[in-house]
Protein backbone atom coordinates (compact mmCIF):
# COMPACT_ATOMS: atom_id res chain seq x y z
CA UNK A 1 0.00 0.00 0.00
CA UNK A 2 2.39 3.26 -1.09
CA UNK A 3 -0.15 5.26 0.03
CA UNK A 4 0.81 4.18 3.67
CA UNK A 5 3.62 3.07 3.41
CA UNK A 6 5.90 4.75 1.12
CA UNK A 7 7.29 3.30 -2.45
CA UNK A 8 9.22 -0.14 -2.19
CA UNK A 9 13.26 0.08 -1.79
CA UNK A 10 15.63 -2.58 -2.37
CA UNK A 11 18.90 -2.26 -0.88
CA UNK A 12 22.38 -2.97 -2.48
CA UNK A 13 22.58 -6.89 -2.95
CA UNK A 14 26.25 -6.46 -1.68
CA UNK A 15 25.37 -4.49 1.51
CA UNK A 16 22.49 -7.31 2.35
CA UNK A 17 25.28 -10.46 1.92
CA UNK A 18 28.02 -8.54 3.74
CA UNK A 19 25.47 -7.86 6.61
CA UNK A 20 24.21 -11.34 6.74
CA UNK A 21 28.29 -12.44 7.19
CA UNK A 22 28.81 -10.38 9.92
CA UNK A 23 25.26 -12.02 11.52
CA UNK A 24 26.97 -15.71 10.38
CA UNK A 25 30.16 -14.70 12.20
CA UNK A 26 28.18 -13.12 15.97
CA UNK A 27 26.31 -16.73 15.97
CA UNK A 28 23.54 -16.20 13.93
CA UNK A 29 22.08 -19.67 12.33
CA UNK A 30 19.06 -18.27 10.98
CA UNK A 31 17.95 -15.18 9.19
CA UNK A 32 14.24 -13.39 8.52
CA UNK A 33 14.35 -11.31 5.51
CA UNK A 34 12.02 -8.43 5.71
CA UNK A 35 10.15 -6.21 3.23
CA UNK A 36 7.15 -4.47 2.45
CA UNK A 37 6.60 -7.00 -0.43
CA UNK A 38 9.98 -9.04 0.11
CA UNK A 39 9.93 -11.18 -3.33
CA UNK A 40 9.40 -7.66 -4.83
CA UNK A 41 13.05 -7.01 -4.12
CA UNK A 42 15.26 -6.14 -6.94
CA UNK A 43 18.63 -5.18 -5.70
CA UNK A 44 21.74 -3.42 -7.48
CA UNK A 45 24.58 -5.41 -8.03
CA UNK A 46 27.87 -3.46 -8.32
CA UNK A 47 28.49 -4.47 -12.21
CA UNK A 48 25.23 -2.01 -12.54
CA UNK A 49 22.62 -5.27 -12.74
CA UNK A 50 19.70 -6.05 -10.37
CA UNK A 51 19.45 -9.26 -8.59
CA UNK A 52 16.09 -10.74 -8.20
CA UNK A 53 14.96 -12.20 -4.87
CA UNK A 54 15.41 -15.63 -6.13
CA UNK A 55 18.66 -14.80 -6.66
CA UNK A 56 19.27 -13.61 -3.25
CA UNK A 57 17.93 -16.40 -1.95
CA UNK A 58 20.58 -18.49 -3.46
CA UNK A 59 23.03 -16.08 -2.65
CA UNK A 60 22.06 -16.27 1.33
CA UNK A 61 21.93 -19.69 1.29
CA UNK A 62 26.17 -19.68 0.20
CA UNK A 63 27.15 -18.11 3.30
CA UNK A 64 28.70 -20.27 6.04
CA UNK A 65 26.73 -20.60 9.30
CA UNK A 66 23.27 -19.58 8.10
CA UNK A 67 21.67 -22.58 7.78
CA UNK A 68 18.11 -21.59 7.95
CA UNK A 69 15.83 -18.70 5.89
CA UNK A 70 12.62 -17.35 6.34
CA UNK A 71 11.38 -14.43 4.86
CA UNK A 72 8.07 -12.41 4.95
CA UNK A 73 6.01 -10.82 3.70
CA UNK A 74 5.27 -11.65 0.18
CA UNK A 75 2.54 -11.16 -2.00
CA UNK A 76 0.96 -13.27 -4.27
CA UNK A 77 1.19 -10.93 -7.61
CA UNK A 78 5.34 -11.21 -7.30
CA UNK A 79 5.22 -15.02 -6.34
CA UNK A 80 6.96 -15.72 -9.31
CA UNK A 81 8.04 -19.44 -10.64
CA UNK A 82 11.94 -18.28 -10.21
CA UNK A 83 11.31 -17.96 -6.01
CA UNK A 84 8.93 -21.56 -6.06
CA UNK A 85 12.12 -23.22 -8.22
CA UNK A 86 14.18 -22.04 -5.19
CA UNK A 87 12.48 -24.51 -2.73
CA UNK A 88 13.52 -27.72 -4.93
CA UNK A 89 17.57 -26.76 -4.54
CA UNK A 90 18.01 -25.02 -1.45
CA UNK A 91 16.96 -26.70 1.46
CA UNK A 92 18.40 -23.70 4.38
CA UNK A 93 14.93 -22.38 3.22
CA UNK A 94 12.64 -23.07 5.39
CA UNK A 95 9.56 -25.22 5.02
CA UNK A 96 7.46 -22.61 5.83
CA UNK A 97 5.97 -19.69 4.31
CA UNK A 98 3.57 -16.87 5.30
CA UNK A 99 1.69 -15.86 2.15
CA UNK A 100 -1.37 -13.39 2.63
CA UNK A 101 -4.60 -13.77 0.87
CA UNK A 102 -7.20 -11.86 2.79
CA UNK A 103 -10.43 -13.59 1.55
CA UNK A 104 -11.41 -16.09 -0.61
CA UNK A 105 -13.94 -14.52 -2.46
CA UNK A 106 -12.96 -13.14 -5.67
CA UNK A 107 -15.84 -10.12 -5.07
CA UNK A 108 -14.11 -9.43 -1.97
CA UNK A 109 -10.20 -9.41 -3.73
CA UNK A 110 -11.42 -6.99 -6.27
CA UNK A 111 -12.94 -4.69 -3.48
CA UNK A 112 -9.78 -4.95 -1.38
CA UNK A 113 -7.43 -3.98 -4.80
CA UNK A 114 -5.82 -7.58 -4.69
CA UNK A 115 -4.73 -7.77 -7.77
CA UNK A 116 -5.42 -12.01 -7.80
CA UNK A 117 -8.08 -13.80 -7.64
CA UNK A 118 -8.23 -17.48 -5.44
CA UNK A 119 -7.90 -20.05 -7.82
CA UNK A 120 -4.74 -17.97 -9.09
CA UNK A 121 -3.73 -17.96 -5.53
CA UNK A 122 -4.65 -21.56 -4.81
CA UNK A 123 -1.94 -22.37 -8.36
CA UNK A 124 0.60 -20.84 -6.40
CA UNK A 125 0.08 -23.36 -3.78
CA UNK A 126 0.27 -26.33 -6.20
CA UNK A 127 3.40 -25.22 -7.67
CA UNK A 128 4.90 -24.84 -3.80
CA UNK A 129 3.95 -28.30 -3.01
CA UNK A 130 5.01 -29.65 -6.13
CA UNK A 131 8.91 -28.04 -5.25
CA UNK A 132 8.82 -28.98 -1.61
CA UNK A 133 5.83 -31.24 -0.85
CA UNK A 134 6.08 -30.52 3.58
CA UNK A 135 5.61 -27.12 3.16
CA UNK A 136 3.40 -25.62 5.43
CA UNK A 137 1.45 -22.56 4.26
CA UNK A 138 -0.21 -19.54 7.12
CA UNK A 139 -1.55 -16.71 5.70
CA UNK A 140 -3.64 -13.09 6.85
CA UNK A 141 -7.24 -13.16 6.56
CA UNK A 142 -10.19 -10.34 7.10
CA UNK A 143 -13.65 -10.88 7.83
CA UNK A 144 -16.41 -8.56 8.06
CA UNK A 145 -14.96 -6.56 4.98
CA UNK A 146 -17.92 -3.83 3.83
CA UNK A 147 -20.33 -5.82 1.57
CA UNK A 148 -19.17 -9.45 2.63
CA UNK A 149 -22.04 -11.89 1.86
CA UNK A 150 -22.33 -15.13 3.65
CA UNK A 151 -21.57 -16.62 0.51
CA UNK A 152 -18.39 -14.52 0.40
CA UNK A 153 -17.48 -15.90 3.67
CA UNK A 154 -18.47 -19.25 2.73
CA UNK A 155 -15.70 -18.97 -0.27
CA UNK A 156 -13.10 -18.13 2.15
CA UNK A 157 -13.33 -21.10 4.06
CA UNK A 158 -13.65 -23.24 0.96
CA UNK A 159 -10.20 -21.80 0.60
CA UNK A 160 -8.86 -22.16 4.07
CA UNK A 161 -9.99 -26.63 3.24
CA UNK A 162 -8.03 -26.30 0.23
CA UNK A 163 -5.36 -25.02 1.05
CA UNK A 164 -5.15 -26.47 4.19
CA UNK A 165 -3.51 -23.80 6.32
CA UNK A 166 -1.47 -24.61 9.28
CA UNK A 167 -1.19 -20.72 10.90
CA UNK A 168 -3.58 -17.53 10.43
CA UNK A 169 -3.22 -13.67 11.35
CA UNK A 170 -7.13 -13.12 11.30
CA UNK A 171 -8.93 -9.50 11.75
CA UNK A 172 -12.31 -8.58 11.84
CA UNK A 173 -12.03 -5.26 9.26
CA UNK A 174 -11.43 -1.92 11.03
CA UNK A 175 -11.95 1.19 8.32
CA UNK A 176 -8.14 3.12 8.02
CA UNK A 177 -8.93 6.98 7.52
CA UNK A 178 -7.78 7.71 4.00
CA UNK A 179 -8.05 4.48 2.14
CA UNK A 180 -11.10 3.62 -0.38
CA UNK A 181 -12.30 0.85 2.00
CA UNK A 182 -12.88 3.60 5.05
CA UNK A 183 -16.20 5.25 3.01
CA UNK A 184 -17.82 2.01 2.15
CA UNK A 185 -21.32 1.19 3.82
CA UNK A 186 -20.98 -2.10 5.69
CA UNK A 187 -24.50 -3.32 7.22
CA UNK A 188 -22.72 -6.36 9.28
CA UNK A 189 -23.40 -6.84 12.60
CA UNK A 190 -20.22 -6.87 15.33
CA UNK A 191 -21.62 -10.02 16.31
CA UNK A 192 -21.71 -11.63 12.87
CA UNK A 193 -18.22 -10.36 12.18
CA UNK A 194 -17.76 -12.26 15.34
CA UNK A 195 -19.08 -15.48 14.96
CA UNK A 196 -17.21 -15.62 11.51
CA UNK A 197 -13.85 -14.84 12.96
CA UNK A 198 -14.78 -17.31 15.17
CA UNK A 199 -15.04 -19.95 12.77
CA UNK A 200 -12.00 -19.04 10.58
CA UNK A 201 -9.72 -19.56 13.35
CA UNK A 202 -11.37 -22.59 14.92
CA UNK A 203 -11.50 -24.40 11.76
CA UNK A 204 -7.21 -23.11 10.88
CA UNK A 205 -6.81 -24.38 14.90
CA UNK A 206 -8.03 -27.75 13.90
CA UNK A 207 -6.06 -27.70 10.82
CA UNK A 208 -2.76 -26.83 12.70
CA UNK A 209 -3.60 -29.52 15.50
CA UNK A 210 -3.86 -32.24 12.68
CA UNK A 211 -0.59 -31.26 11.33
CA UNK A 212 1.04 -31.17 15.05
CA UNK A 213 -0.06 -34.68 16.00
CA UNK A 214 1.69 -35.75 12.77
CA UNK A 215 4.85 -34.54 13.95
CA UNK A 216 4.23 -36.95 17.18
CA UNK A 217 7.18 -38.75 17.57
CA UNK A 218 9.64 -37.63 14.45
CA UNK A 219 12.54 -36.08 14.98
CA UNK A 220 12.99 -32.27 14.50
CA UNK A 221 15.88 -30.40 13.89
CA UNK A 222 15.31 -26.99 16.05
CA UNK A 223 17.13 -23.85 16.85
CA UNK A 224 17.40 -23.06 20.73
CA UNK A 225 16.18 -19.65 21.10
CA UNK A 226 15.92 -19.00 24.84
CA UNK A 227 14.31 -20.72 28.11
CA UNK A 228 10.95 -21.85 28.00
CA UNK A 229 8.41 -19.48 28.38
CA UNK A 230 6.31 -22.47 30.30
CA UNK A 231 9.29 -23.67 32.42
CA UNK A 232 12.17 -21.18 32.95
CA UNK A 233 14.62 -24.52 33.76
CA UNK A 234 13.50 -25.80 29.93
CA UNK A 235 14.68 -24.48 27.19
CA UNK A 236 12.61 -23.52 23.86
CA UNK A 237 13.12 -23.84 20.47
CA UNK A 238 11.82 -23.75 17.10
CA UNK A 239 11.28 -25.96 14.06
CA UNK A 240 11.71 -25.18 10.20
CA UNK A 241 8.11 -25.39 9.83
CA UNK A 242 7.58 -22.83 12.58
CA UNK A 243 6.39 -24.84 15.96
CA UNK A 244 7.36 -23.93 19.12
CA UNK A 245 9.18 -27.27 21.12
CA UNK A 246 10.04 -26.77 24.69
CA UNK A 247 12.89 -29.24 26.22
CA UNK A 248 14.89 -30.37 28.68
CA UNK A 249 18.72 -29.20 28.02
CA UNK A 250 21.58 -27.08 29.09
CA UNK A 251 21.46 -23.56 28.88
CA UNK A 252 24.65 -23.12 26.74
CA UNK A 253 22.81 -24.87 23.95
CA UNK A 254 21.16 -21.32 23.07
CA UNK A 255 21.55 -20.05 19.54
CA UNK A 256 22.06 -23.55 18.62
CA UNK A 257 20.60 -26.10 16.51
CA UNK A 258 19.41 -29.23 18.30
CA UNK A 259 17.86 -32.92 17.46
CA UNK A 260 15.18 -33.67 19.36
CA UNK A 261 11.87 -36.20 19.44
CA UNK A 262 8.50 -35.03 19.61
CA UNK A 263 7.00 -36.93 22.54
CA UNK A 264 3.90 -34.63 23.22
CA UNK A 265 1.39 -32.42 21.16
CA UNK A 266 -0.50 -29.07 22.66
CA UNK A 267 -2.27 -26.47 20.98
CA UNK A 268 -0.13 -23.87 20.99
CA UNK A 269 3.75 -26.10 21.47
CA UNK A 270 4.82 -29.58 20.98
CA UNK A 271 7.08 -31.34 23.88
CA UNK A 272 10.60 -32.84 22.83
CA UNK A 273 13.29 -34.94 23.84
CA UNK A 274 17.10 -33.58 23.68
CA UNK A 275 18.35 -36.62 20.73
CA UNK A 276 21.63 -35.00 19.82
CA UNK A 277 23.48 -31.18 20.54
CA UNK A 278 25.20 -29.42 17.04
CA UNK A 279 28.70 -30.84 18.01
CA UNK A 280 27.13 -34.08 16.64
CA UNK A 281 25.70 -32.57 13.36
CA UNK A 282 28.36 -31.72 10.36
CA UNK A 283 27.09 -28.17 9.79
CA UNK A 284 28.67 -25.34 8.70
CA UNK A 285 31.63 -23.54 9.98
CA UNK A 286 31.29 -19.19 9.84
CA UNK A 287 33.22 -17.75 7.55
CA UNK A 288 34.07 -13.93 8.72
CA UNK A 289 33.68 -10.64 7.07
CA UNK A 290 37.27 -10.05 6.96
CA UNK A 291 37.79 -13.17 5.10
CA UNK A 292 35.02 -12.65 3.17
CA UNK A 293 35.88 -9.51 1.82
CA UNK A 294 39.38 -10.78 1.12
CA UNK A 295 37.47 -13.91 -0.56
CA UNK A 296 35.28 -11.97 -2.58
CA UNK A 297 37.07 -8.49 -3.71
CA UNK A 298 37.12 -7.30 -6.94
CA UNK A 299 38.20 -4.25 -8.73
CA UNK A 300 37.31 -2.01 -11.44
CA UNK A 301 40.02 -0.23 -14.31
CA UNK A 302 39.69 2.49 -11.56
CA UNK A 303 40.62 0.59 -8.48
CA UNK A 304 37.07 0.65 -7.09
CA UNK A 305 36.64 -2.42 -4.95
CA UNK A 306 32.78 -4.06 -5.08
CA UNK A 307 32.62 -7.90 -3.44
CA UNK A 308 30.52 -9.83 -4.46
CA UNK A 309 29.92 -13.83 -3.41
Amino acid sequence: MPYTRGEEVSRPMDDVLFEIAQLAEQGVREVNLLGQNVNAYRGATHDGGICSFAELLRLVATIDGIDRIRFTTSHPLEFTDDIIAVYEDTPELVSFLHLPVQSGSDRILTMMKRPHTAIEYKSIIRKLRKARPDIQISSDFIVGFPGETDKDFQDTMKLIRDVDFDMSFSFIFSPRPGTPAADYPCDLSEEVKKERLYELQQQINSQAMRYSRLMLGTEQRILVEGPSKKDLMELRGRTENNRVVNFEGSPDLIGQFVDVKIVDVFPNSLRGELLRTEQEMNLRIATSPSEMKAKTRREDELGVATFTP
